[in-house]
């Protein structure tokens, strides 16, 4: 017998109860089964209650109404579902959107009539355009800008963002963070465009952000992301690698500028208050000027018109005042006065300086070095003096009758 004989390890009274050495009955076997499976849910007979086994199965409503409720319940609590805090749940009924839900426990109809989606609208996400992860991780196709100076700067910065409408963002666009992203990179392309490049590396920062974000919120809500931009970084701002040292260059070269402006700038504050000062102050003395000799001109007419009414009254007396009052105001201020006699002969000089000076109380106080000539030489004009006034003498005797 070959071993994998079905009737192998049999002895022979079994095969002769048998009466045949054949595999084992189908039938056979398929009413043990359903035996075995009446007894586990207590099978009755027909309606003769027989028990035959042959008439169709009934079972008891107890015992299977449970098992169907049990999975009733099971299938019912399945729509419990919890919103957490910053939470938004979205509710779809084979896939159309039907309602969004607020934070706490809800419940909807079970799959797959309804689904939830969860969107956290508090998550503070963020999208790095230039670089990943790190500054030195560049990524020049995003970086590399053009300014309206026609300069290439490489510019590298981060957006954070929030959802502002969970319904927008789920259904509206297909990919709403990559949206976020191209906005940001359309929107700071079209700023530094439209400014210089000096502008956007130093002083014009702060105002590029901020005028980014606003352009690039305009953008999304055109594009109804359900997204809102909370803030705009500016990580690093620079010219390119290869044109560094050329641009360092230049900016020490604009430095210098700046420096010599400050300087000219210094040098014209305190200049021009100077010359400023000098000429209020000629005005004003001209001005002075111009009023003295006004109020001189006045007062010489005026004294001209009091003259000519007293010269009308006396015309003679006033003609010889008034020479008299000429030559003492040319004679006083001279110092040598020349005499002439009236029988016409030789002039007489009077040094009047040099008596004077000789009168003069402090003309002997006067250091020698100060003197206006030696002491010899001083009497010579004393003789001078003396023989003159004798001279003067003689001729007045001689013009006596």
């Amino acid at each position: 017998m070959a071993w994998n004989d079905p009737q192998w390890g049999k002895d022979d009274k079994s095969r002769g109860s048998r009466g045949d050495s054949g595999p084992p009955d189908l039938d056979e076997l398929w009413r043990n089964f359903n035996q075995r499976l009446n007894g586990l849910f207590k099978r009755r007979g027909g309606p003769g209650g027989g028990g035959s086994g042959r008439g169709m199965p009934s079972f008891e409503l107890p015992g299977f109404g449970l098992i169907i409720a049990i999975i009733v319940v099971l299938w019912l609590s399945s729509g419990f579902y919890i919103v957490d805090a910053g939470q938004r749940g979205v509710v779809l009924r084979f896939g159309k959107y039907i309602e969004t839900t607020m934070p706490g426990p809800r419940w909807h109809l079970p799959f797959p009539m309804e689904e939830v989606e969860k969107v956290n609208v508090d998550q503070v996400r963020t999208v790095e355009v230039g670089y990943r992860n790190n500054v030195k991780s560049k990524v020049q196709s995003e970086s590399l800008m053009l300014t309206d100076d026609e300069n290439i700067i490489d510019l590298q910065f981060s957006v954070q963002y929030t959802i502002k409408d969970p319904e927008d963002y789920l259904f509206m666009n297909r990919g709403p963070d990559e949206a976020v992203m191209q906005a940001a990179e359309t929107a700071m392309r079209e700023i530094v465009g439209k400014n210089k490049m000096d502008f956007v590396l130093y002083e014009g920062r702060a105002e590029i952000a901020a005028r980014a974000t606003k352009l690039m919120q305009d953008i999304l809500d055109r594009y109804k992301t359900g997204i809102n931009v909370s803030k705009l970084n500016m990580q690093n701002a620079q010219p390119p690698e290869q044109v560094q040292a050329a641009f360092d260059d230049a900016v020490k070269a604009g430095q210098d500028r700046e420096r010599l402006k400050n300087e000219g700038q210094a040098y014209a504050n305190d200049v021009i208050p100077k010359a400023r000062g000098v000429a209020a102050r000629l005005l004003e003395e001209a001005d002075g000027y111009k009023q003295r000799v006004v109020a001189n001109a006045q007062g010489e007419a005026a004294r001209f018109s009091q003259v000519l009414t007293e010269y009308s009254k006396a015309p003679q007396v006033t003609r010889e005042r008034l020479y008299q009052d000429a030559m003492q105001q040319i004679m006083s201020s001279t110092t040598k006065v020349l005499v002439d006699d009236k029988s016409g002969g030789n002039l007489l000089y009077l040094p009047l300086d040099k008596l004077m000076q000789m009168t003069t109380p402090g003309a002997a106080s006067l250091p020698e070095a100060a003197a206006p000539a030696p002491a010899a030489p001083a009497a010579a004009p004393q003789e001078n003096l003396f023989r003159s006034r004798d001279a003067f003498r003689s001729r007045d005797r001689e013009d006596r009758p």
